[in-house]
């Protein structure tokens, strides 16, 4: 056989060994905890037989890098299917053109808030954003009832959250400034530097900080404020706003994870499977009775939620439109990082 003929054809075998890797595996950019969503993702490789390559990020980079990654990669997509934590940074990819429509079967029980009108993603398992308080710090009659009482001067420099840049930290932020307006918004902030908020890396360091009496209150998520309680340490969630009856109440803020499929991935047909997967009632009710404690969005699962976490069913939720911090979330982030620089 000619060397050239043979090179060629060592080549073809090559490439057509690439197109059936692709179709073998899927590959899933998740900023959901690996902790929590390891167990999911390898059930999912065991029924389906596709291999799964998830990619995770860090605690103090959450959702932004893999965000960054998704934008740089549009052209040349490596990454099947997004698993975000929260909804901003979703919207802004959605925005960008980044997924690829698919209205999956397992999204027809959820509500329409919950799903793209272009179908080109699906929320799902929410967390709220809530208040953990050091109960040998903070007396019962003290705790605070909604994040306004941050800025109580008696909690200067006992508030703790994490950079505002990231993750939900940053989703609070922007659907703050969506809520309050831009001068009410930049106002509380501004307040809550000059009562000397602390700021830490991530969620987890939030409420660590708090289970250990470093800091008296914490503004966290509920994953992260239930690990603190179950690991038994003097601590109590608190769902801020949530007094449907009280005046000026403006609720809490339930942030969900989503679903979408990349445009021009590697393996759509393994992706739909993947996100069919992920918006089934089975994986909500898993996702809310794991140490992972999501709140389920599908009304037709009921989970077994422990006591902290039932008043989540009962909360009066903030009413924000998501579309609207997500279109502003950069103009925002700059005002927030101006507005708490040289806070520690």
């Amino acid at each position: 056989m000619p060397r050239c003929l043979s090179f060629f054809l060592l080549l073809s075998l090559f490439a057509l060994g690439c197109g059936n890797s692709a179709k073998d595996r899927v590959v899933v950019y998740c900023a959901h905890d690996q902790e929590f969503a390891d167990d999911i993702l390898k059930e999912f490789a065991r029924r389906s037989g596709l291999k799964v390559e998830p990619r995770y990020d860090t605690e103090a980079n959450k959702s932004v890098g893999l965000y960054v990654d998704l934008v740089r990669e549009a052209d040349r997509p490596r990454c099947d299917v997004h698993w975000n934590n929260e909804i901003a940074a979703t919207i802004r990819l959605q925005k960008q053109g980044i997924y690829q429509p698919y209205d999956s079967p397992s999204a027809r029980p959820y509500p329409a808030r919950f799903k793209a009108a272009d179908h080109t993603w699906t929320a799902f398992a929410a967390r709220a954003r809530v208040l953990l308080v050091n109960n040998d710090k903070v007396k019962e009659q003290d705790r605070p009832k909604g994040i306004m009482d941050l800025l109580d001067p008696r909690w200067r420099g006992q508030v703790v959250m994490a950079k505002p840049q990231f993750g939900t930290t940053a989703t609070h932020a922007a659907c703050l400034f969506e809520f309050w307006g831009e001068p009410r918004a930049k106002d509380f902030f501004a307040r809550l530097r000059g009562n000397d908020v602390r700021l830490v890396s991530g969620n987890k360091d939030v409420a660590a900080t708090v289970g250990k009496g470093q800091y008296a209150i914490g503004l966290t998520d509920t994953d992260d404020a239930m690990a603190e309680i179950d690991a038994g340490n003097p601590v109590t969630l608190i769902f801020p706003d949530s007094d449907a009856k009280a005046a000026n109440s403006m609720g809490t803020l339930f942030i969900p994870n989503t679903a979408a499929i990349i445009k021009n991935c590697p393996n759509p047909e393994g992706a739909r499977k993947l996100v069919d997967f992920l918006l089934s009632a089975e994986v909500e009710a898993k996702l809310a009775e794991s140490a992972s404690r999501q709140i389920p969005l599908n009304p037709e699962v009921h989970a077994d939620l422990p006591k902290a976490m039932r008043a989540a069913l009962t909360a009066k939720a903030m009413e924000v439109d998501f579309v609207a911090a997500a279109e502003k979330w950069e103009d925002w982030q700059r005002i927030l990082l101006r507005t708490l620089q040289g806070a520690q």
